[in-house]
C-alpha cells in the first residue's frame, strides 16, 4: 500500500548558547542598538518606523546574511531569525524546509505567510515554498512579524508573516562566491547591481549542487532574478522583476521506528529511484507615487507559473501491488505532475491626516488554477481493470486520476494609526476576504464518475492595539488580532480506508485565530532586547485526520500561549552577543481531546549567536539553537500516549579571514555530530510485498559538514 504518512505529508504540510551576527568590527557602530529608526514595511505595507508598530518584529539585515554561515534562506531563518525550522533536508540545500511560526506543527506551512517585496510566496496547495527560487544574494532584508497579520496581508497570516526584501539600495554591489563541502555540495552565488543616474539594475544568480549523505538524496537547484528600478524623484519609483528557478531532488523517504533507530543512510525501498522536480518562473512590477504631500499611492502586480513533477518507479513493480479481499489491488502511481499558474493585483493608498494619524486603504485581487494528474504503471492498470466495478474496486476503466481546481481570492481592508498623546498612539484595522474555490476530480475508484464542486466562503479579520513609546528606543505594546486561513485545494480530499484511493471530503470553511499580544522592545547603550507574550484561540483549524483519513475543520479548539525574547549587545568592544527563545505550548482545549498537545511543536527553542572580531582580517563566530523534545505527528487519539521525539542541539562554527576584495571562511555545521531529526510521525506505512502496518517513522538531519567558501567583491 502507499504511505500513509507521505500522503498526510502531501495534504497537511509534504535560546541559551553561543549565535554570529557576524558584523565588520571596524562597521559595528552602524549596527549597534544605538543606530538610527529601522523603516520596515510589513506592519502596514507601507514604509514606517519599527517603533512605531505594534508586534514583535524582528529584522534580519543583509550583513548578517552575508556574514553567517547560513547557505540557504531557512538556515537564516533558523540560525538568525531564532524560528522553527524543519524538514526531511535540512543542512544541505533545505529545499523542503517548513517554517513553524506560534506551533502549528504539520500545518505550519499554511499559518506561516511568506512574502518577497509583500507579495505571497504560499502556493495554493500544501507544499512548501520554493526558497530556491530567491538567490539569496538579492535579498536586502528580511523583516519577521510574529502573530496573525490577515488584516494586512489576508489569507494565511495566522502564525506570522516572513517579508523578504529585495528592493534594496542603490549601492553598487558587484560579488561572486563559491562554496565546496562534505557531500560533494557546491555553492556558487553572484550579484551585479549597479546604478547609473536613476536606474539601478540588480541581476542575481545561484546554483547549488550536492551528492547527499543519504540514500537517494543527492539535489540540484538554480535560479536567477533579474529586477530594474527607476527613481521618479523624491518618494516616487517603479520596477519590474523576472525570475526563474530548477530544482531536481531525489526523494530518500523516512526511516522506520523512532529517532536513531534503523540504518539513517538507506532510503525506505519504495522511495530508490524517486525523485521530484519543481519549475518556477513569473514577472512581479510595482510603483510608489506621491500624489501630494498627504497621499501616497502604491502598487504591486504579479504572475507566475510553477510546474512539479513526483516520479516513483516502485510503484511498476510486481512487489507494489496489494493483496487484500483475494484480490490484487494497484499500488500508488508511478508519476504525479502539476502544473499551475497564480496572478496578483494589490493597490493600495495611505493618507496622513495630521493629527489625526494615519489611513490606509487596500484591495487585493488574487486567482490561481492548478491541474493534476496521476499515472499507473503497466501491472497496477492490469489489476485496475481486472477489478471494474467490485466492492473496493474500480470504475469506468480509468486508468489515471486528474484533479483541476481554481481559486479566486478578494478582500478591502483598512488600517488606521490614531496619535493619542506625544507618546500614545491606538492603531487598528479591519479585513474582510471572499473566496469562490471551485475543482474537479476524476478518480479511478469512484463509483460517481467525474466530481464537480463549488464553495464560496468569506472570512474577517481584525486588530486593535496600543503603542506607548517614550524614545526611539523603546516601546511597549498590546494588541488584540483575529485572523484566518482558507483550506488549500488538496485539503479538499480525503483517502478511502479500504482502496487508499483519494475521494472527496469536502471545501472546507476558513479557520480562524483570536490572538492577545503584550510586548515590547528596549535599548539601552549597547544593549537592545524584544520580548512578547501570546495566547491563542483558534477554532475551526484545518487538519488531517489519520483516524478518518480526511481533511476536516477540528470541531474542537486549540490553544497556543507562550513567550518570546530576542537580545543583542556589543558591550565588549569586538564581541557581539545576541540570545533568544521561545516557549510555547499547544493544546486542545475542550471535547475529547482536551490536553492534549499536537505534534511537531516543541515547547521550548533557544538560539544564540557569538562573533568577534580579533582584527580587521580575522573573525570568529559560532551559532547554536536547541530545540525541546516534540510530539511525533498522530492523531490526538493516540499522540499522548506516544514516545516522544528527542530533544536536540545543534552547533555551527566559523573562522573569516579578509585581505583586500577576497573573504575566504570555514564553516564547520553540526560541529558536534548530532543525529536528530526535525520531522517524525507515527502512522500506516508501506512494506515490501504490498503490506504494511503502523509505525514511528523520522526524517534524519544530516550529520557534521565541512564548508570552505571563498568570496570576491568587483
Amino acid at each position: 500500500m502507499k504511505q500513509r504518512f507521505s500522503n498526510k505529508q502531501c495534504t497537511s504540510a509534504l535560546v541559551a548558547a553561543l549565535l554570529s551576527s557576524v558584523i565588520p568590527f571596524q562597521n559595528a557602530v552602524a549596527q549597534t542598538p544605538n543606530s538610527g529608526p529601522t523603516l520596515i514595511v510589513s506592519g502596514s505595507r507601507f514604509e514606517e518606523n519599527l517603533n512605531e508598530v505594534p508586534a514583535n518584529v524582528k529584522v534580519i539585515t543583509r550583513d548578517e546574511i552575508a556574514n553567517s554561515s547560513s547557505n540557504n534562506i531557512p538556515e537564516v531563518l533558523s540560525q538568525i531569525g531564532g524560528l522553527n525550522v524543519r524538514g526531511s533536508s535540512l543542512g544541505q540545500l533545505s529545499l523542503d524546509a517548513t517554517v513553524d511560526m506560534g506551533g502549528y506543527g504539520v500545518t505550519a506551512n499554511s499559518n506561516t505567510l511568506i512574502l518577497i517585496d509583500g507579495q505571497r510566496l504560499n502556493p495554493i496547495d500544501s507544499l512548501g515554498v520554493n526558497w530556491q527560487s530567491i538567490p539569496i544574494d538579492s535579498i536586502e532584508r528580511i523583516e519577521i512579524v510574529q502573530g496573525g497579520a490577515s488584516v494586512q496581508y489576508g489569507n494565511g497570516a495566522v502564525g506570522g508573516v516572513i517579508n523578504i526584501i529585495t528592493n534594496g539600495g542603490k549601492t553598487n554591489l558587484n560579488q561572486a562566491s563559491v562554496s565546496y563541502g562534505s557531500f560533494n555540495t557546491l555553492i556558487n552565488n553572484a550579484i551585479l547591481r549597479n546604478t547609473v543616474d536613476k536606474t539601478t539594475i540588480q541581476l542575481t544568480a545561484n546554483t547549488s549542487n550536492t551528492g547527499g549523505w543519504r540514500q537517494n538524496s543527492a539535489a540540484n537547484a538554480y535560479s536567477f532574478d533579474g529586477k530594474i528600478t527607476q527613481d521618479l524623484g523624491g518618494i516616487n519609483k517603479v520596477y519590474a522583476d523576472a525570475y526563474y528557478s530548477y530544482t531536481n531532488a531525489q526523494s530518500p523517504g523516512g526511516v522506520l521506528g523512532q529517532v536513531g533507530q534503523g540504518n539513517t543512510q538507506a532510503a525506505k525501498f519504495n522511495n530508490i529511484g524517486s525523485q521530484n522536480t519543481n519549475t518556477t518562473s513569473g514577472i512581479r512590477g510595482g510603483a510608489i507615487y506621491g500624489i501630494n504631500t498627504n497621499w501616497t499611492f502604491e502598487a504591486d502586480a504579479s504572475y507566475g507559473n510553477r510546474s512539479l513533477a513526483y516520479s516513483a518507479p516502485y510503484y511498476n513493480s510486481a512487489d507494489s501491488l496489494i493483496h487484500s479481499f483475494g484480490s490484487t489491488y494497484a499500488g500508488g502511481p508511478t508519476n504525479t505532475n502539476a502544473e499551475s499558474w497564480d496572478m496578483t493585483f494589490t493597490p493600495r493608498a495611505r493618507g496622513n491626516f495630521g493629527d489625526w494619524g494615519t489611513t490606509v486603504v487596500g484591495y487585493d485581487f488574487n486567482q490561481a488554477r492548478q491541474n493534476g494528474s496521476n499515472a499507473y504503471g503497466a501491472l497496477s492498470q492490469q489489476a485496475i481493470l481486472a477489478l471494474q466495478n467490485q466492492p473496493y474496486g474500480y470504475y469506468g476503466d480509468l486508468l489515471n486520476n486528474s484533479q483541476s481546481a481554481k481559486i479566486i481570492n478578494q478582500s478591502l481592508y483598512i488600517v488606521s494609526r490614531i496619535p493619542i498623546t506625544s507618546s500614545v498612539e491606538a492603531s487598528g484595522g479591519f479585513r474582510r476576504q471572499v473566496q469562490n474555490a471551485s475543482t474537479t476530480d476524476t478518480n479511478i475508484a469512484s463509483p460517481n464518475g467525474t466530481v464537480n464542486a463549488s464553495q464560496s466562503y468569506s472570512a474577517n479579520a481584525g486588530d486593535i492595539a496600543l503603542n506607548y513609546s517614550s524614545s526611539k528606543r523603546q516601546k511597549l505594546y498590546v494588541k488584540w488580532n483575529q485572523s484566518f486561513r482558507f483550506p488549500n485545494i488538496d485539503e479538499f480530499w480525503g483517502f478511502d480506508p479500504n482502496t487508499n484511493n483519494r475521494i472527496f471530503s469536502g471545501i472546507l470553511q476558513p479557520q480562524t485565530s483570536q490572538t492577545y499580544q503584550i510586548g515590547g522592545e528596549w535599548s539601552l547603550n549597547k544593549f537592545k532586547v524584544s520580548t512578547s507574550l501570546f495566547q491563542s484561540l483558534t477554532m475551526n483549524e484545518i487538519r488531517y485526520n489519520p483516524a478518518t483519513y480526511y481533511n476536516t475543520n477540528d470541531p474542537n479548539n486549540i490553544s497556543r500561549k507562550g513567550v518570546i525574547l530576542d537580545s543583542t549587545s556589543t558591550l565588549f568592544g569586538k564581541l557581539t552577543l545576541s540570545a533568544g527563545g521561545t516557549y510555547q505550548n499547544t493544546a486542545y482545549t475542550n471535547g475529547p481531546y482536551s490536553g492534549s498537545g499536537i505534534g511537531l511543536a516543541p515547547n521550548l527553542l533557544l538560539n544564540a549567536r557569538a562573533n568577534y572580531w580579533l582584527n580587521n582580517q580575522w573573525s570568529f563566530g559560532g551559532v547554536v539553537n536547541y530545540v525541546s523534545e516534540q510530539r511525533y505527528d498522530a492523531s490526538p487519539t493516540v499522540s499522548n500516549s506516544l514516545s516522544m521525539m528527542p530533544a536536540y542541539t545543534v552547533a555551527d562554527v566559523f573562522t573569516s579571514y579578509r585581505t583586500g576584495k577576497w573573504e575566504t571562511r570555514l564553516t564547520i555545521k553540526n560541529v558536534g555530530n548530532a543525529s536528530y531529526s526535525t520531522y517524525g510521525g507515527y502512522g500506516f506505512v508501506s512494506l515490501p510485498g504490498g503490506t504494511g502496518r503502523s509505525s514511528y517513522y523520522y526524517f534524519p538531519s544530516d550529520p557534521r559538514a565541512y564548508y570552505l567558501t571563498a568570496k570576491y567583491s568587483f
